[in-house]
């Protein structure tokens, strides 16, 4: 198994090999190279056998690779968007910062010894790097955020507009830009068969790529995969076409009619919170999208779902980070500002408040408020059906998650202090529970409330009609870093007045039969525990 777990857990699916899959590249080796934008690192495929190794670890000078390139003389070229970056790990592994002088840097492409790059914001701008030295070259304004792009096979580079749907072109050299398709749906990437046809995929939950025969009759071909908020694509040297996924990680190859064939399976990006609605369904926030462990996967291998990776999407869902089932709803929150809710039978998704200071785990009351942890800003808060906030406590450290027990109590684990605090009427903060490592996830089974502590990665049992309090579930596979790696600095939260990189979160909830299900982040799987029920020294 990936990493220990208690014996009483069960994984309700596999642990997730790629951190989210970004930009991906061909490298001189006949690997694939994948940038793991919320991994914080780069791993190869071997695309015959499936096999991964990580070449760009996390905690290193790279914090959150987004697209790469290779050099004619085996460089590659990595694209770190939240820092504004611009990397060259050479052939024997060295790292050299090319360019700090670019804002949200996302495609990348390398013509020859030259290298291109592009910023991913309203407004931005096509450069040329010179990693020899030099200052940047601007070769035009203007962007409707750009993205993966490449050399056509008549010299020009062409790059996406993914906020006005539209692809152009530009002559590396410089010049006017041309538009070369209008009205692409959600184009993500640009990429070139060896035929030279051109291919733009669709950051959509279709799984769109739309080829354009651009030197014939510039007919267009959509093909829908299936395939979950694609993000990049590479051809091999039979042009064989892989895909990435933003929403989901995993590697796949996709055939001219759609078919799919999965590489690398894809999985859970957290998962963040998670909560289990009426039925038994678990949903977790898993940044993109929410999702569920498929229903055939609890206890069975890898490959028997949409994913070849025990997970299943419900929806796109931008930067979903806690959430919390309602009847028929889920509520969700963002770390970016935002608490929505999101009707399934419907497909809508309603916008409730904005402008919250890194919004975590929210919770739902008895005449239906959200009950919101607000960690940056030290508060919980309360949202009303109306939409009205009002607070409920502040002055709190770092604040992470609330649950409510059967009276209605509040309760909020606060990482920063290390502490759970009750929330009493006159809004002062009662502790429950210190001396914690890092509490996150919080839950109330019948008269016990559960923490997740992610310092000590473990599940800590805290009763609360007396004093006692217990090891619930120990050595879980909780952060600090997903895939286990080096804690790293955090990556800012706002990149140029666009979404960042969010904290991680690990989440709990109770079921409807007894037990609990956990965020296992280090992983990227949910727990199903069978809790003891019963204290015991600790």
């Amino acid at each position: 198994m990936p990493r220990d777990a208690p014996p009483s857990a069960v994984r309700l699916n596999p642990a997730n090999p790629l951190w989210g899959s970004n930009g991906i590249a061909f490298g001189p080796d006949g690997r694939l190279y994948v940038a793991e934008f919320l991994g914080g690192r780069i791993s190869a495929v071997d695309i015959a056998g499936g096999d991964l190794d990580v070449v760009v670890p996390a905690g290193g000078p790279v914090q959150s690779p987004d697209d790469l390139a290779f050099g004619a003389d085996g460089s590659m070229y990595i694209a770190d968007l939240v820092p504004g970056r611009v990397w060259r790990r050479s052939p024997q592994g060295e790292y050299t910062l090319v360019c700090d002088e670019v804002e949200n840097p996302n495609g990348i492409t390398c013509v020859g010894d030259r290298l291109f790059v592009n910023e991913m914001k309203p407004g931005g701008r096509l450069l040329e790097l010179f990693p020899g030295g030099g200052a940047p070259v601007v070769l035009t304004h203007g962007l409707a955020m750009g993205n993966a792009m490449q050399r056509g096979p008549d010299g020009y580079l062409y790059y996406p507009h993914m906020i006005s749907e539209q692809v152009w072109r530009i002559p590396p050299d410089g010049g006017a830009p041309e538009l070369v398709a209008d009205r692409v749906d959600r184009p993500v990437a640009v990429r070139f068969d060896l035929g030279g046809v051109l291919h733009v995929l669709s950051m959509g939950p279709e799984g769109r790529v739309t080829r354009i025969d651009l030197h014939g009759t510039g007919a267009r071909t959509p093909v829908t995969s299936g395939l979950v908020g694609l993000d990049n694509a590479a051809f091999d040297a039979e042009n064989r076409m892989y895909v990435s996924s933003y929403a989901s990680g995993g590697i796949t190859e996709m055939h001219p009619d759609g078919r799919t064939r999965v590489i690398v399976p894809r999985g859970f990006d957290g998962p963040y919170g998670v909560t289990i609605d009426l039925g038994g369904t678990v949903y977790a926030a898993d940044h993109y999208r929410v999702a569920s462990p498929s229903p055939t996967h609890e206890g069975a291998p890898a490959g028997e779902d949409e994913s070849g990776g025990g997970v299943t999407s419900h929806v796109l869902a931008p930067f979903a980070h806690g959430i919390a089932a309602d009847g028929e709803l889920l509520h969700l929150t963002s770390q970016f500002g935002h608490v929505r809710t999101y009707d399934p039978a419907r497909g809508t998704m309603r916008a409730r408040v904005s402008g919250l200071d890194r919004p975590m785990g929210v919770a739902v009351d008895a005449d239906g408020s959200l009950v919101v942890a607000e960690s940056d800003g030290g508060r919980v808060v309360a949202v009303a059906r109306d939409d009205t906030v009002t607070v409920l406590a502040e002055g709190l450290d770092r604040p992470v998650d609330v649950a409510l027990d059967g009276a209605g109590r509040c309760y909020v684990s606060d990482e920063g202090a290390g502490a759970v605090y009750r929330i009493e009427q006159d809004a002062l903060p009662v502790v429950v529970a210190d001396g914690l490592g890092a509490p996150q996830g919080l839950t109330v089974l019948g008269d016990t409330l559960y923490a997740v502590e992610t310092g000590k990665r473990r599940v800590r049992g805290i009763s609360l009609t007396g004093p006692e309090s217990w090891t619930e579930a120990e050595d879980l596979p909780l952060g600090p870093e997903p895939g286990g790696g080096r804690r790293r600095p955090e990556p800012a939260l706002f990149a140029h007045g666009l979404p960042g990189m969010a904290r991680r979160f690990a989440g709990i909830a109770a079921a409807p039969d007894g037990s609990l299900v956990v965020s296992a982040d280090a992983e990227g799987t949910l727990l199903r525990l069978t809790p003891s029920g019963k204290p015991t020294a600790g």
